[in-house]
């Protein structure tokens, strides 16, 4: 797997994907269960959720184009590191060339960080629903959804442009084995030879940026979600479905932001190669598998509107049925 390091003053110019390193007699399960499982139904799910928000015109709010928006994001990042992770782990086809290398890693952050800023966003918007509703309408408008997602291509773009800039400058001199299946940012800086402080503090920076922002401010939301609607319910019923709601919402970004701060710095802190990749992988994945299931089926109204389009389609094929003969040529 490894190889020689390069001669003199030179850096590699490509890759090789560590994987799972303990598990490689298990390897065709793993991209049964993981991989083809998890990207399968994470495929699934987010494209029947685009397909409803998209076909029903009374999902065409900011909160629902805000839950679109997050399913473009899934699946867009799961297919940003499936194709290598599967090639790698089924027929060992590992290597990755720097430059494809640092253009998985911009994508697989970039729509990362989107994805949080989008969860900020949705917790933003379901303050104002909830805590400001006669003015609901007059702030969450067009113009501002727009400047929303403005401002999350902004931010996500710039930050990791430079994080992936500056590990693009690296002198890769050692091993050139990413103890890794997809191309993480620590993961290739701990390869560097030379000075890796500026990138460690950049990743650092990122954490506190997204982590360290979005999670109190997303936090706080629920909390005063939650806070107004316990207020208002009088029936038990509606008081635990708020609690319920609420607190599945922030047990799964609980989870994508700690998951990812772990996985962003397992490089720098002593963990298992298999369980840094696991984490990894779980980061990526299992985000974007269960957001169809947190904010489609437990939705009243998305579940409503594919009701409502599965009952056209069966209208329209059993209307076609009727028009058709037994010998199959259409009635006159």
């Amino acid at each position: 797997m490894l190889e020689a390091s390069p001669v003199g003053n030179s850096s590699h110019s490509s890759f090789l994907f560590g994987g799972f390193p303990s598990l490689q007699n298990h390897q065709r399960l793993l991209v049964l269960v993981l991989l083809i499982g998890c990207y399968v139904t994470l495929l699934l799910g987010n494209c029947a959720l685009l397909l409803v928000i998209g076909s029903v015109a009374s999902l065409h709010s900011p909160m629902y184009l805000l839950i679109a928006s997050l399913c473009a994001v899934d699946i867009l990042v799961g297919t940003t590191i499936f194709p290598t992770t599967l090639l790698s782990l089924l027929f060992n086809w590992d290597r990755i060339s720097l430059t494809g290398c640092l253009t998985q890693m911009f994508f697989t952050h970039f729509l990362s960080s989107l994805e949080s800023t989008l969860l900020l966003a949705m917790a933003l918007d379901r303050y104002v629903a909830i805590c400001l509703p006669l003015r609901y309408n007059k702030i969450m408008n067009a113009s501002v959804f727009a400047k929303l997602l403005l401002f999350a291509l902004f931010r996500s773009g710039s930050i990791m442009g430079t994080l992936v800039g500056l590990a693009g400058s690296l002198w890769f001199c050692d091993s050139n084995t990413i103890r890794h299946c997809y191309c993480d940012h620590m993961a290739l800086v701990s390869l560097a030879c030379g000075d890796t402080e500026r990138n460690r503090a950049a990743g650092f920076a990122v954490i506190i940026c997204f982590v360290g922002v979005d999670t109190p401010v997303i936090f706080f939301s629920y909390v005063k979600i939650l806070s107004v609607v316990l207020r208002a319910s009088a029936s038990g019923e509606e008081r635990w479905k708020a609690f319920h709601t609420c607190g599945t919402h922030l047990m799964v970004m609980t989870c994508f932001y700690l998951v990812g701060s772990v996985s962003f710095l397992s490089p720098s802190i002593n963990i298992p190669p298999d369980a840094h990749t696991f984490m990894g992988l779980m980061y990526i994945l299992l985000p974007a598998t269960v957001n169809p299931i947190i904010y489609g089926v437990r939705t009243k109204e998305i579940r409503n509107g594919f009701l409502k389009i599965f009952k056209v389609r069966a209208k329209k094929l059993k209307s076609m049925k009727v028009k058709v003969s037994p010998a199959g040529k259409a009635k006159t």
